[in-house]
């Protein structure tokens, strides 16, 4: 992978796939002289494997997805300074192996794996009441069971998984309950699909 700065009103990475395998996560550095003397630098990091499902997804951002060979993808930074340049400290690819920052590529993983064990609860709570329950009751359940499980810190798939449930309940009392509950199937399969793909991801081939 290759970066450059591009200086404008929103400066940006113009990031490349110069390789031949697809990237699905990266971390770049963007170091400058610092007027007070030193190096200023900023770090930026991105982990797109999930947009294989999540690609074109309404409020998707475009810049964050994976990067195949030849593919060019501009980031949005803070700032372009002149005499700016950009370091490439590690990045992922879609087979599982990595290449850079030993600390950096184990962070990577580190969060998939967390992400995996998250998503395999949500997917859990689903599959314990959907293929049982439907309609208003099913959505009943699940928001007492989502509402149950919140104690401490609330993981980003429970909490999508919670609020998307509340809405569709309001939505099943208020309209037609049997377009809600197939809305809710559709959305548990949707979550079992970034399951999936979590644990295809969170393991590394090639750094302990």
């Amino acid at each position: 992978m290759a970066g450059r700065l591009v200086s404008g009103a929103t400066p940006t990475v113009e990031l490349r796939n110069t390789g031949s395998r697809t990237i699905t996560a990266w971390s770049f550095a963007v170091s400058s002289p610092n007027p007070k003397g030193g190096i200023h630098r900023e770090t930026h990091s991105a982990d797109v494997y999930l947009s294989e499902v999540t690609r074109g997804l309404p409020r998707a951002p475009n810049h964050l997805d994976w990067l195949r060979p030849g593919e060019s993808r501009t980031i949005p930074v803070d700032a372009a300074p002149p005499g700016g340049s950009v370091e490439i400290l590690a990045v992922v690819f879609d087979d599982g192996t990595a290449w850079g920052d030993p600390k950096t590529v184990k962070s990577v993983f580190d969060q998939r794996a967390i992400e995996r064990d998250e998503l395999g609860k949500v997917v859990a709570t689903f599959d314990a009441v959907l293929p049982a329950q439907k309609g208003v009751a099913a959505l009943e359940e699940l928001q007492r069971r989502f509402a149950a499980s919140t104690a401490g810190q609330e993981s980003p798939p429970h909490r999508s998984a919670r609020e998307a449930v509340d809405a569709y309940l309001q939505k099943a009392k208020a309209h037609d309950p049997e377009d809600t509950d197939h809305a809710v199937r559709t959305y548990a399969d949707f979550v079992r699909k970034q399951h999936e793909l979590a644990v295809k991801h969170a393991q590394s081939k090639n750094y302990d």
